[in-house]
């Protein structure tokens, strides 16, 4: 009788646990809307519009990052906050309005500036620390 105790608790730890992970999650997406890249697909270059809710400058700026990886999940390119230059890498940003950002990819591998070859490839936004989506989005030549 014991074990069948033990049993149902563990079973029922299992249940909650992903149950509450979700629950975050859920609200990260709330949070934080990483949108399709326009053109998809795409060459050689696109655009990776995100929006973040103003409950993210409550007390302090947020700091994002945008990574582009090939399949192989290898670090392929940071992509540039359109209007500042900017790589979006550990980039904090202030409130404009509305929340709405859109960073520039032009295609390139990061370091080495050759051309992306086709295939998918995945775009993952995290804040504060925390992964907030990802995409997948397609090069073709």
């Amino acid at each position: 009788m014991r074990y069948a105790a033990w049993a149902i608790v563990v079973l029922g730890l299992c249940v909650a646990v992903p149950a509450q992970v979700e629950a975050q999650g859920d609200r990260q997406g709330r949070l934080v809307q990483l949108e399709r890249n326009y053109p998809n697909p795409f060459n050689p270059e696109t655009t990776i519009p995100f929006t973040l809710s103003e409950e993210l400058w409550v007390n302090e700026n947020p700091v994002v990052s945008l990574r582009i990886y090939n399949i192989l999940v290898q670090l392929v390119a940071i992509p540039v906050l359109q209007g500042t230059g900017e790589k979006v890498a550990e980039l904090e940003l202030e409130w404009n309005g509305s929340g709405r950002f859109e960073a520039y990819w032009d295609g390139k591998i990061l370091d080495s500036g050759r051309e992306a070859a086709s295939g998918v490839y995945v775009y993952q936004i995290i804040v504060n620390g925390r992964s907030a989506g990802s995409k997948k989005m397609t090069v073709i030549k």
